[in-house]
């Protein structure tokens, strides 16, 4: 599931690429989130802050931030590793739900140091939460880099917190665990080895392309030109559409990419299911306390439609807040859409159809949940 790649020298600017690779929509929109709203930990509510920053992500069924970037140009990215391994749950820790782990970060820190020093010293306990869609066992590490071009990767493996925190790590996949990519990309041609640089979607193979890619880039000349070439590179490690493979559910298509520039503080959207790109400046948006939570409408049918594209900022509405579950919210949003599924699995309709209706459960069940709180 998913590339992430830094380019840290693009001509006085850092730009970052990413790919989100999942096995069925996760009906993506944008949102603009501004400092001062009050979260917890979506656990048992122990740990409290209030956003110091305000941010624009890419969520995940409107209950999740998944991508981002704070207006300070801190950037983040959730991606799966099949080996997570959380441990065992600890409230005498600081802990966080896998729902709202990318988004302290970003409301929180302006750099990586400051989050990595954080990090080391809190040691949060990261707490997975049920499949909103029902059909996996999330497990996830988190990327994130800065405007300087410094970068750290965070994963629990057999319960134990592992930080990666050099201006080196350029790139990120999936399995293996990240020291074992370092080692591995070293066998190919142009990475310290003598072996073909290799074509396969593996995990292993996007990392060695995208890191030789991102080391062989001439120096852009404009913002357009290092936006597009950082979209080749991503492209280049997209996942084609097939059928997905059996309980990999990181095996699976490319559904949207976006840049990251961290400089100047633009967001790029590009989706593969949907028609349009869509970008926004930060300096745009207005991130004050109290200014409100807004969202750029990427999948209804208007938005559709109207074929949305190009420059957005105007385009971002008013709504109701970005709710990002807890952990007993995502129980029981799994437990309705197990439900509703297989109910409504004899329907014959197009499966666009058949996935609004599971939206259209869940977008009724977290605006009860919005109500409630």
């Amino acid at each position: 599931m998913c590339t992430r790649v830094m380019w840290p020298d693009a001509n006085g600017s850092v730009i970052v690429g990413r790919n989100m690779d999942f096995h069925q929509d996760l009906h993506t929109n944008l949102w603009k989130l501004p400092r001062g709203i009050k979260r917890d930990d979506r656990v048992a509510g122990k740990l409290q802050w209030t956003a110091k920053y305000g941010s624009l992500i890419a969520g995940v069924y409107d209950l999740l931030s998944t991508d981002g970037l704070n207006e300070r140009g801190l950037g983040g990215h959730i991606l799966w590793l099949a080996e997570s391994d959380y441990g065992t749950p600890d409230d005498s820790k600081p802990q966080l739900a896998m729902s709202v782990w990318l988004q302290y970060y970003l409301d929180n820190f302006e750099t990586v140091a400051e989050a990595v020093a954080w990090t080391e010293s809190a040691q949060p306990q990261i707490v997975p939460i049920a499949d909103p869609t029902g059909h996996s066992n999330p497990a996830l590490h988190l990327a994130i880099e800065d405007a300087s071009g410094d970068s750290a990767i965070f994963e629990y493996i057999d319960g134990e917190l592992q930080i990666y925190h050099s201006r080196d790590h350029l790139v990120m996949t999936n399995s293996p665990s990240y020291d074992q990519q370092l080692e591995l990309v070293k066998k190919y041609e142009g990475l310290g080895g003598d072996d073909p640089l290799p074509g396969t979607c593996l995990a292993t193979d996007r990392f060695a392309r995208a890191l030789y890619y991102v080391g062989v880039q001439p120096e852009p000349t404009s913002h357009l030109q290092a936006t597009a070439a950082m979209m080749s590179i991503i492209r280049n490690c997209a996942q084609p559409f097939r059928n997905p493979e059996p309980g990999k559910p990181d095996a699976s298509q490319t559904l949207w990419q976006v840049v990251l520039d961290l400089t100047n503080l633009r967001y790029t959207f590009e989706s593969t299911t949907r028609p349009n790109t869509v970008w926004v400046d930060l300096h745009d948006l207005d991130f004050s306390e109290g200014s409100g939570e807004t969202k750029l409408d990427l999948i209804g049918k208007l938005a559709l439609d109207g074929g949305i594209a190009g420059e957005v900022h105007k385009d971002f509405a008013k709504h109701h807040r970005f709710h990002i579950v807890s952990i007993e919210q995502a129980k029981l949003i799994g437990e309705l859409v197990q439900k509703a599924s297989a109910d409504i699995k004899h329907i014959t309709k197009p499966v666009e159809e058949y996935e609004n209706k599971i939206q259209d459960l869940v977008t009724e069940k977290l605006a009860s949940f919005v109500n409630a709180e």
